[in-house]
């Protein structure tokens, strides 16, 4: 019973907080107005800036940011116990990453749809937004290289997801036109769309699981060349012809797989099948020999599941130029960093209570804590834990729910599979998207012409993250030297968050408004990645230095030099930015307003 307890306190805290916390937020810090000028509406040209009702961009929102982070994040953090990775989601989630996520779609809404990046050079300095650009230019590299390959072996270990996941494309399309072009509406192609896809998850399993020739090469290099190809294709397509229908059907197979997960925990936790105390420690006391301190590596490691910069991203590279109206920010920003919360606290009770069901080593089928040490005991080495380990767990974890609702364990595996590559999937088409914004603007910064068309900044983008990502390993294969870059990804990723935070303070403390909801949240995420990447760089025993990676420490050390140096830049003007109001954009030349296509219903 402690699982279900577990489960439905988590959510029932999360309900609470949107209702409580994200509404004084929303009315009394940021005081959003239905009737204010949004940039959907301001910039319209249905390509981009795009008015978009609650329902259809909270889809895009979630799926967009959801990306394996919650899930391969958990699923290594509880090497350290459940309970410090249940307690960091839930209470970080709350009270840092929705008012990060929050914080920077507001600041975006009010600034023309800008990124924080652009916004960071009128509140803080005009090189403080170039430097949070290059941040962004950096981390976004890494988040390509990164989320291509992980979906690419993920089609590769799990060959059942492949169909489902490339039909979701023609799928997309096929809705965006009728939507869009033939001013039809969304709910009957949605249910088809979703029967579609959940029937083509039957048909991968049963009969059309897509192994790739072995003549062909490297099946990674292979998926990983095919989805960069896909990647540039989505990103200079209009909004409403393959992203916002993608992402609106993908958010209805994904909500699908989860309620079938939480009712799976239900049915499991009242029916006595699985006991969280007797399949995990809460504090786990065999850790591996290698794994790095729990402090402040649980909250670097958890990363989306709790707090992510790369949403800041999102919030404000895309969400922002399709909310119809500045309420609709609470929904869609607070409220999708909570769904995302609530997905992590699924994970973590798929890798505890969830592996305790059951799982096949060498033939043996071990139930209890003896499943759980099985894949997280202090046998198992830290370095070794990669991405078939978490994702197997998370998969292993979660087909044992859905088996409790008696669905069949194979195609029990082949839903939780493809939920995991249908969210890299979502968030790796939209990571393109927002490195093409930031090239562009990168080009406009520093009056490089080419870099600020549409189709060259895409090319360069795709470019950098498949270079990336094809970096030849230790064994000099290609393709696998990539995900080396993987430990960078957290620590990142989070001193991102505290940059995007510093620009919410800075636009809150100009208009003299409370500013400790957006500072303590950001003093704890400017502190504990830079605690992570120095003591990644500079342990003695396993620091990047000192091992001679010098690819991992030279990363490091630019992204920490750039981060330090906007900081400085931020106190420079601290003191007398308090009640001064930025800058103000300038007035908008030769505005025109396309207006030939199907609004996708306003306020």
């Amino acid at each position: 019973m402690l699982t279900l307890a577990v489960a439905v306190l988590s959510f029932f805290g999360f309900i609470v907080a949107y209702n409580t916390y994200g509404r004084y937020l929303s009315k009394r810090l940021f005081g959003l107005d239905a009737g204010a000028l949004v940039p959907s509406e301001e910039l319209r040209d249905n390509i981009d800036f795009v008015p978009t009702k609650k329902s259809v961009i909270f889809g895009h929102h979630f799926t967009s940011i959801a990306g394996t982070g919650p899930i391969v994040g958990p699923a290594i953090a509880v090497f350290w116990g459940w309970l410090p990775a249940l307690l960091w989601v839930v209470f970080g989630s709350i009270f840092i990453g929705a008012v990060h996520d929050f914080g920077a779609m507001v600041v975006s809404l009010r600034n023309r749809g800008q990124t924080v990046g652009e916004v960071a050079g009128r509140l803080i300095s005009p090189r403080a937004r170039l430097l949070f650009l290059l941040i962004l230019f950096f981390a976004l590299t890494i988040v390509l290289a990164i989320f291509g390959l992980v979906i690419a072996i993920i089609f590769k270990i799990y060959p059942e997801s492949v169909l489902s996941v490339w039909l979701a494309m023609p799928l997309a399309v096929a809705i965006g036109i009728w939507v869009y072009k033939g001013k039809g509406g969304l709910l009957i192609p949605s249910i088809v769309a979703l029967f579609a896809l959940y029937g083509a998850v039957a048909l991968g399993v049963y009969s059309m699981p897509i192994t790739l020739p072995a003549a062909w090469g490297d099946p990674v290099i292979v998926w990983t060349s095919a989805l960069m190809i896909y990647c540039f294709i989505a990103s200079v397509l209009p909004v409403w012809l393959l992203l916002q229908p993608r992402d609106y059907i993908n958010s209805h197979q994904l909500v699908v797989a989860l309620l079938l997960l939480v009712t799976g925990v239900m049915v499991a936790g009242a029916t006595n099948q699985i006991d969280l105390r007797e399949s995990a420690p809460a504090v786990s006391t065999t850790v591996p020999a290698d794994a790095p301190p729990i402090w402040p590596f649980l909250f670097i490691t958890i990363a989306c599941g709790a707090c992510s910069g790369f949403h800041c991203l999102v919030s404000s590279g895309t969400t922002s130029k399709q909310i119809a109206c500045e309420p609709d920010a609470q929904y869609v920003g607070y409220g999708g960093m909570l769904l995302e919360g609530m997905l992590a606290v699924l994970v973590i009770l798929c890798c505890t209570a969830g592996l305790g069901m059951g799982v096949s080593v060498d033939g043996e089928t071990l139930t209890g804590l003896a499943a759980w040490e099985s894949r997280y005991g202090v046998g198992n080495s830290w370095a070794d834990f990669k991405l078939p380990q978490t994702v197997g767990a998370f998969v292993d974890g979660g087909a044992n729910f859905l088996s409790a609702l008696g669905i069949p364990i194979e195609l029990a595996v082949g839903i939780i599979a493809v939920l995991v590559a249908c969210f890299a999937a979502t968030t790796l088409d939209t990571a393109t998207r927002l490195q093409r914004y930031v090239i562009q603007e990168l080009g406009n910064t520093l009056h490089v012409w080419p870099l600020q068309n549409k189709y060259i900044a895409t090319g360069v983008a795709v470019a950098c993250g498949f270079t990336v990502a094809m970096l030849p390993g230790p064994s000099g294969a290609y393709g696998t030297g990539g995900l080396i870059l993987w430990p960078l990804f957290g620590a990142t990723n989070q001193l991102l968050a505290g940059l995007a935070l510093m620009v919410t303070f800075f636009y809150l403390w100009r208009r003299g408004k409370a500013v400790l909801p957006v500072a303590i949240p950001m003093v704890i995420m400017l502190a504990m990645p830079a605690w992570a990447m120095l003591w990644q760089m500079f342990n003695a025993e396993t620091g990047w230095l000192w091992k001679e990676n010098y690819l991992l420490f030279g990363f490091g050390a630019l992204v920490m030099s750039m981060q330090v140096w906007m900081v400085i830049e931020g106190l420079f003007v601290w003191q007398k930015a308090r009640g001064v109001l930025e800058e103000s954009l300038p007035p908008l030349e030769n505005k025109t307003v396309a207006t030939n296509m199907a609004p996708t219903g306003g306020h």
